[in-house]
């Protein structure tokens, strides 16, 4: 396992997280028996194609929506407790969510964003950790040139920081060169909403 920081300061690369054994049976298991849903979703009144399969995990009264569509929410699965609880130790860190992503070639992507919902509140800290293909994660400053990419191993996990949300925009963009699929989990921690408003 190796860590290392990309050109980002915000984010921490932590190669070799999970084996390539490992890795293997976690990619099979959710790609084969993770229930995926279809990959239609609806904003403002118009239905949309996602350009990937995805679902969406959290602990009781925690709900999310991303691009104002409100995701269904579904419980934790025993794999996805299990990655949880290795990476909250590791990190020494409390997630209560997590955003599962199957990208089933490389004709699936995410375009430029930032995790900066209302939900995560001002200082988001996200867990990143991919199995399957390799992909290049992008990045690009809000206001400077700077950009930059990190390519994305299978067992790799990702950190970002609170401020990159603020700084920076991320993606994954399309690669044709890539035929197989790539699943990421995305862990969260979600202000959970009170009657008055947010609260930690």
């Amino acid at each position: 396992m190796t860590r290392s920081m990309a050109s980002c300061p915000e984010l921490e690369i932590i190669d070799g997280f999970y084996d390539t054994a490992e890795c293997e049976r976690i990619y099979r298991h959710l790609r084969h028996q993770h229930q995926w849903p279809d990959n239609r979703y609806t904003v403002a009144g118009r239905q949309f194609i996602l350009p990937r399969l995805q679902t969406w995990h959290a602990d009781p009264g925690i709900r999310y929506s991303y691009s104002n569509n409100l995701l269904q929410t579904r419980q934790w699965t025993p794999v996805l407790s299990e990655i949880r609880n290795q990476i909250e130790t590791y990190l020494n860190f409390s997630f209560n969510s997590v955003l599962v992503n199957l990208y089933r070639n490389g004709n699936d992507y995410v375009g430029w964003h930032s995790d900066n919902e209302a939900e995560l509140g001002e200082q988001p800290f996200i867990a990143s950790v991919t199995f399957g293909a390799e992909r290049r994660f992008e990045f690009r400053h809000k206001k400077s040139s700077e950009n930059g990419r990190v390519l994305l191993r299978s067992g790799t996990l990702l950190i970002m920081q609170p401020n990159f949300q603020h700084h920076w925009l991320h993606s994954l963009p399309i690669d044709q060169n890539v035929s197989e699929g790539r699943i990421n989990l995305t862990f969260r921690k979600v202000i959970t909403p009170a009657l008055n408003g947010l609260s930690p």
